[in-house]
């Protein structure tokens, strides 16, 4: 591991840990030249398979743009990041487990929904009303009775 300071490839490892639920190892590292101290995290590499989008069109599964779909539908609600996170890292383990190499976007979005779902009414009506793109308003309020429905 490159050091930060230095550009040194060689280190040692002081310090490791298990973090985030079990899917990462964090290593404290100390630079063999000039003794600076870093971090770095091992994680699984995931294979993904491409999501199939509506139009045909094919391309790499985004974590990172899954993450900032929840964050729009979660702004302003009592939701932490790392729930947010452990959404996304239950929905890419989801993505994961599918055998075909391919995944269409629907079955993505449906993962999505049923977490929100769990996670915060409003923020699954929210999600809901852009995924399902609601044309009349009594979709939207069949989506809000499921989110009721849900809470009781």
């Amino acid at each position: 591991m490159r050091c930060p300071r230095c550009g040194h490839l060689d280190d040692r490892v002081v310090d490791s840990r298990q973090s985030r639920d079990g899917d990462a190892i964090r290593r404290r590292r100390e630079c063999l030249e000039c003794g600076a101290r870093f971090t770095t995290y091992e994680s699984i590499e995931l294979s993904l398979p491409l999501v199939v989008k509506r139009d045909g069109r094919r391309e790499p599964f985004d974590p990172g743009k899954l993450r900032r779909a929840l964050r729009t539908a979660c702004q302003k609600r009592p939701v932490t990041a790392e729930q947010i996170d452990a959404t996304v890292r239950s929905v890419e383990r989801a993505v994961a487990s599918v055998d075909t190499g391919e995944i269409e976007t629907r079955t993505i979005g449906d993962l999505v929904v049923d977490a929100l779902r769990e996670l915060d009414g409003v923020a699954y009506v929210r999600f809901a009303s852009v995924y399902y793109a609601f044309t009349d308003p009594a979709e939207f309020v069949a989506a809000v009775d499921r989110a009721r429905e849900q809470r009781s």
